[in-house]
């Protein structure tokens, strides 16, 4: 890149920064922004400047051969559109990194909530605060967070998976708000079935969704393996496509047969887990190690 080769030269050559800045007649901070890749010299100063450094402008310019009917102005103009690109791509990477560090912040807010605060009505609200602020910031964001790691715009199906969890979330915290506050008495075994209920949905919402979802690193299977490379997420979310359904029919079957409810609920989500996992891993471990 031109940038590269300014710094590679100057130095070649031995100038400062203020001494080539001086003899092009521009500031230091000028020769400073080329360096950095935030602006590229006109034509008249790249000319000065391949003289100065007795370097070809081809060279300079980072082209493979010394071309003898080089159109410089096309040349620096393509320069500029590319580090236009660039610019706009560190302010997208940039603006998702905070996006992505409030929704952090209000994550781990949320469990220090749940740990520190001993009044359980009180611990749920602010609890409850805590993660519609984390899943607003998102669904907010959401064509931002995913533009950035890919260009399968599919923001319909990331709203409406951003949506049903937030509804889900409603739902579940105020089934508990209600039981804590004594307004609704649950039984045992309503709550057996209510749980019940609640996860083979999810698995099954989960296996129909799944595979429709964009290739992002705020929605879906985030696995170390899956958010690098998006083939790998393909196989994981294909995958959970596949087998929701059956492993939520045998997770019924069992829920209603086996007395430990809680051991085959475990059991039951870490297939549904491990099982796209595994063999994402695998797929990820063959396609970059072999």
């Amino acid at each position: 890149m031109i940038h590269q080769n300014i710094c590679k030269y100057r130095k070649a050559k031995g100038y400062s920064q203020e001494e080539l800045a001086v003899r092009l007649h521009v500031v230091r901070q000028t020769v400073s922004k080329w360096e950095n890749g935030r602006s590229v010299p006109d034509a008249e100063v790249l000319l000065r400047m391949a003289e100065l450094l007795d370097v070809p402008v081809g060279k300079l310019l980072d082209l493979p051969e010394p071309q003898e009917d080089l159109d410089l102005g096309a040349e620096l103009e393509r320069l500029n559109e590319e580090l236009a690109r660039e610019q706009q791509r560190y302010r997208q990477l940039r603006q998702a990194g905070e996006k992505r560090g409030l929704i952090l912040f209000f994550s781990f807010l949320t469990l220090f909530v749940s740990l520190g605060v001993e009044q359980p009505l009180v611990s749920l609200f602010l609890s409850g605060v805590c993660l519609f602020a984390a899943l607003g910031i998102l669904f907010r964001n959401l064509a931002l967070l995913t533009c950035v790691t890919t260009e399968d715009m599919r923001l319909k199906t990331l709203r409406w998976t951003t949506i049903g969890t937030m509804v889900l979330m409603a739902v579940c915290i105020g089934v508990v708000f209600l039981k804590e506050s004594g307004m609704v008495n649950v039984s045992q075994d309503a709550e057996k079935w209510m749980a019940l209920a609640l996860v083979a949905g999810i698995m099954v919402l989960a296996g129909i969704i799944c595979p429709r979802l964009p290739f992002t690193r705020h929605t879906g299977l985030r696995l170390p393996w899956t958010v690098r490379d998006e083939e790998t997420w393909n196989v994981a979310h294909r995958v959970v496509g596949y087998i929701s359904l059956p492993i939520s029919i045998v997770y019924l079957a069992c829920a209603l047969t086996i007395p430990d409810f809680e051991a085959v609920t475990l059991g039951a989500m870490l297939v549904w887990i491990g099982i796209p996992a595994g063999i994402s891993l695998v797929f990820y471990w063959k396609k970059y190690h072999g």
